[in-house]
């Protein structure tokens, strides 16, 4: 339990945490107990932060037990680091903007933090300050009508370039977007999500652009945001120009303007003035006295979460939800103006996102036999190719790995190559291709022709940094190509030790799998020995792309049954049919309706869901289990894109179905 006051203390002693420290000093919830620093003898800080103690090192902060809560005023680089290892160490957190350098990091530091039960929130100062609920007044009673267009700025201007100062430090993840942009995007968000009834709304689009200076950095950048309700908003930053920093919100009776909007009616209180200027040009003000401290907001709103047993703050507060829609669009404005900080890759982040080497491969996910591999492999095979950066693809890798998963799904045409470039990267940060099985897959539509794969190959292994793949399969078949072809050119690889495991099709028949082993047999090649169709306890009635085969029927079952070749499965969930997302009508997604409603599905969805009940899991574990169940070897294929759909997979493996069982689920 906390103390009747919070008991905060402060990581990374520089401007912004003197600034909270003020803030502490003038609230009603919290007092200053510590500052943790990595250089105590640094002049001025027991001035600055007065009668605090000052704690050498990070992790002695966190280890105090007289520390209720931290505040985490570090470089942007190391936000997720130290919010997690808080997490963790049961201290509730309040992270400076940027929350992290991504969402996909944000979410892992959420994860973290939900798991420990602890409070966390990202300080955008303003949010909590009576200015924003004034003007969320005047959005919704329509002092401007029906809001059209928004326009925000953040930015000034350093006065020269200085590779030092952590705004133009690449390696630091300076420029404009993360530390001053956050703000426009963010009140875009909350103005827009105002008009629809709604705490924010996200935009359907976002197109950005940006200068990049000498360092890589943005220098300024501009964005424009259109929300699903046809507001547009413009929002501009910079640290290296000064802008008029003036809120703007237009509407079809006028418009809103408030100048020096972030802070309000002023650091150290004072009076904001929000002015409505009308068509002919007159003038309406709006004042917002206020006499507390700007930072004080965010401290007190965060005291008064903790003590309710929050683990967020209330909107129009930064909720979870609210910070992963943010970045998300920050995420998607740095794509578009091609900004990767160099901390971000590969060569520069050898270390896991909460700041350590990777761990051992671990046994949460379990460990089986697999038909033709020399090592064990886990009983599930991670596919990750919806990532575009080693930085957010790094977090699910490591935690896979971590928890035990040591099988990687790769292909030549996914992500037009990136998958198997990221993959490369990682194995080689992480050093451990040899305790990973490698699944590869070449000659894919419309180039499924034997005299591909070599070539591809070639490449694929390029990408991967590595001189062999465990597993490779043909990625589609082609009936027109004598099945000797294929498995000559498969056997050729084999003998140049370029597999070094097994290979089979993906998305062959039962019929064409027989004449390749038939073939092989014949001729002394070597034989097919897996195979990756779709395997699901849903039977899927429609390819979901052309070319595809599904092996979940009866004559299929009995045809992997008797050769016990291993089926590397996807789609084995059925693709959200046995989530909440299913039902029995025609308003969900094309593809759910096309592919797999039938009554046969629906019945072995509702026996799913009762069994699902009985054990205190969901349908979607049970369908998992199911595919785990059989008495030949499946690995499904699994696409988890958060730390928490990967755990909540996991839950799969406690669920022990009888053949009894699995006879049910499917026949009823």
């Amino acid at each position: 339990m906390c103390a009747d006051k919070i008991r905060w203390g402060i990581i990374g002693p520089g401007g912004i945490a003197k600034a909270y420290a003020g803030g502490i000093a003038h609230s009603e919830t919290a007092t200053l107990a510590a500052i943790g620093t990595r250089n105590p003898d640094r002049p001025g800080l027991a001035e600055d932060f007065p009668g605090a103690q000052i704690i050498k090192g990070y992790d002695q902060l966190l280890a105090d037990p007289d520390i209720d809560a931290v505040y985490i005023a570090t470089p942007h680089p190391m936000h997720a680091e130290w919010a997690i290892k808080a997490a963790r160490a049961g201290k509730h957190a309040m992270v400076e903007k940027p929350l992290a350098l991504s969402a996909f990091e944000a979410d892992a530091v959420m994860h973290e933090a939900r798991k420990a039960g602890t409070f966390l929130a990202e300080a955008f100062m303003y949010r909590l300050h009576p200015q924003i609920a004034k003007l969320l007044e005047m959005i919704k009673s329509g002092s401007v009508g029906e809001v059209r267009k928004i326009q925000s700025s953040f930015g000034f201007k350093l006065p020269k370039f200085m590779p030092e100062h952590r705004l133009y430090a690449n390696d630091l993840a300076g420029g404009g977007i993360l530390d001053v942009g956050c703000y426009p995007v963010s009140v875009s968000r909350l103005i827009a999500g105002a008009v629809a009834g709604k705490p924010t709304l996200e935009p359907s689009k976002v197109v950005g652009t940006a200068h990049l200076g000498q360092s890589g950095v943005d220098e300024w950048a501009s964005a424009i945001l259109h929300f699903p309700n046809d507001i547009v908003a413009e929002v501009s930053c910079a640290v290296s120009l000064q802008l008029d920093n003036v809120l703007r919100i237009y509407g079809t009776e006028g418009r809103i303007e408030i100048s020096d909007f972030w802070f309000a009616s002023g650091k150290q209180g004072g009076t904001g003035v929000i002015t409505v200027i009308r068509p002919d040009g007159t003038r309406e003000e709006a004042t917002v006295e206020e006499s507390r401290w700007l930072y004080s907001f965010e401290v007190d709103g965060a005291g008064e979460a903790i003590r309710a047993g929050q683990q967020e703050l209330t909107a129009p507060g930064m909720t979870w939800d609210d910070t992963l829609g943010n970045l998300r669009v920050l995420d998607q404005w740095r794509n578009a103006a091609g900004l990767t900080y160099e901390i971000e890759k590969a060569p520069n982040r050898p270390l896991t996102l909460d700041g350590d080497k990777l761990g051992p491969n671990g046994t949460a996910i379990p460990k089986r036999d697999i038909p033709g591999l020399n090592k064990k492999g886990s009983v599930v095979a991670l596919g990750f190719e919806d990532f575009r950066s080693f930085a957010s693809g790094a977090i699910l890798l490591d935690a896979f790995y971590e928890a035990g998963g040591n099988i990687f799904d790769t292909a030549f045409v996914y992500g037009g190559g990136y998958t198997e470039k990221l993959f490369g990267e990682w194995h080689r940060s992480r050093g451990v291709r040899e305790e990973s099985i490698l699944i590869g897959k070449g000659a894919h539509s419309p180039l499924v022709y034997p005299d591909v794969i070599a070539k591809q190959l070639t490449q694929s292994l390029e990408r991967l940094q590595t001189d062999y793949i465990d597993v490779y399969f043909m990625h589609r078949d082609n009936p027109d190509v004598p099945v000797g072809e294929f498995v000559d050119a498969m056997d050729a690889e084999v003998q140049a030790g370029r597999i070094r495991g097994i290979f089979g099709g993906s998305n062959w028949t039962k019929e064409r799998m027989d004449e390749a082993i038939a073939y092989a047999e014949r001729t002394g090649k070597t034989k097919p020995g897996a195979l990756s169709n779709n395997f699901s306890l849903a039977e899927m009635i429609d390819p979901i792309w052309a070319g595809c085969v599904h092996s979940s029927d009866a004559e299929w079952k009995s045809w992997l049954n008797e050769r016990q070749i291993p089926n590397f499965a996807w789609s084995s969930q059925g693709r959200g049919f046995f989530t909440d997302r299913a039902g029995r009508d025609k308003r969900d997604n094309e593809e759910l309706v096309r592919c797999w409603y039938s009554e046969e599905n629906f019945g072995r969805r509702d026996r799913a869901v009762e069994l699902a009940n009985k054990l205190g899991m969901s349908p979607i574990h049970v369908a998992l289990a199911y595919v785990l169940a059989q008495p030949f070897p499946v690995i499904p294929l699994i696409g988890p894109r958060r730390l928490l759909e990967l755990e909540d997979s996991m839950r799969a493996f406690d669920i022990k179905l009888s053949p009894e069982d699995v006879k049910w689920l499917d026949q009823g």
